[in-house]
């Protein structure tokens, strides 16, 4: 089995209540302070799982959450979720939908993944997103 995939002895259930699962992605075109107040960016690595979502077959995430926060940090949305030490973007927390890897970080019983990588085969095997 290559990186990142899980063997059947290796899952385990996620205890958060969360049903499905969740993505959280930086707002594209924030103002980055220090830079000038003209210059738009937006975040390298949500910006590929934009990419996947936008050429999702049709109904393919139907069970996924997405969400888009604000770039300025504290991220209190994601705060309330993953706690202060979690507010890296994108995240994606995972549900009770699908066994969880043995490998996702935890805060308080709920599952996430932060590695863009990880988060793109994920989406792929779990709700049919194209994979990299």
């Amino acid at each position: 089995m290559g990186p990142g995939r899980v063997g059947a002895s290796a899952k385990q259930r996620n205890t958060n209540t969360m049903s499905q699962d969740h993505l959280i992605l930086i707002q594209p075109g924030f103002v980055r302070p220090g830079r000038a107040p003209e210059a738009r960016f937006a975040c390298p690595d949500c910006n590929v799982l934009e990419g996947l979502l936008a050429t999702a077959p049709a109904g393919a995430a139907a069970q996924l959450k997405v969400s888009r926060v604000p770039f300025e940090r504290p991220r209190q949305a994601v705060i309330e979720l993953l706690g202060p030490d979690n507010q890296g973007l994108p995240v994606l927390l995972l549900g009770d939908q699908h066994p969880v890897p043995a490998d996702a970080q935890r805060h308080e019983g709920r599952a996430f993944v932060n590695d863009v990588q990880q988060i793109a085969r994920l989406l792929a095997e779990r709700h049919g997103l194209l994979a990299l």
